[in-house]
C-alpha cells in the first residue's frame, strides 16, 4: 500500500480553522533558478489569502533528484502562525499577501 500525500487539508491554530493547499511544487524558473514549494492558507469564512513561499529544498540546489512533500499538520500550523505574525490579516479584503518562511515553516 502506497502512502498519498495530501495537497490540500484544514488545520486548526488557536481555535480558529484554516484551509490550505499547495499551490506550487518545487521548480526551477529560467531567471531565478530553484524556486520552493508555495502553500496558500485561507482562514475558514474569510475574505483574504496569503501565499506561504518555502525555500527551494537543499537537495534540488545540489543536483539530487526531487522527493515527495512532507507536509504535516505542525508544519502548516507553524505557516500560519509565521503569516500571522507578518501581518496577514485574514479579514481583510485586497489581494493576497506573500510571506517567506524557513524549510520548517517558522
Amino acid at each position: 500500500m502506497s502512502k498519498s500525500h495530501p495537497t490540500s487539508g484544514a488545520v486548526a491554530v488557536d481555535g480558529v480553522t484554516y484551509d490550505w493547499r499547495l499551490q506550487r511544487e518545487p521548480h526551477q524558473s529560467d531567471d531565478e533558478g530553484w524556486k520552493g514549494m508555495t502553500l496558500a492558507l485561507l482562514q475558514r469564512d474569510a475574505k483574504r489569502e496569503v501565499f506561504v513561499e518555502f525555500p527551494p529544498p537543499k537537495r534540488l540546489l545540489k543536483g539530487l533528484p526531487r522527493g515527495r512533500l512532507q507536509l504535516d499538520d505542525a508544519t502548516i500550523a507553524r505557516c500560519v502562525r509565521a503569516a500571522l505574525s507578518a501581518g496577514w490579516e485574514p479579514m481583510s479584503r485586497g489581494r493576497p499577501v506573500t510571506v517567506v518562511v524557513d524549510a520548517e515553516g517558522n
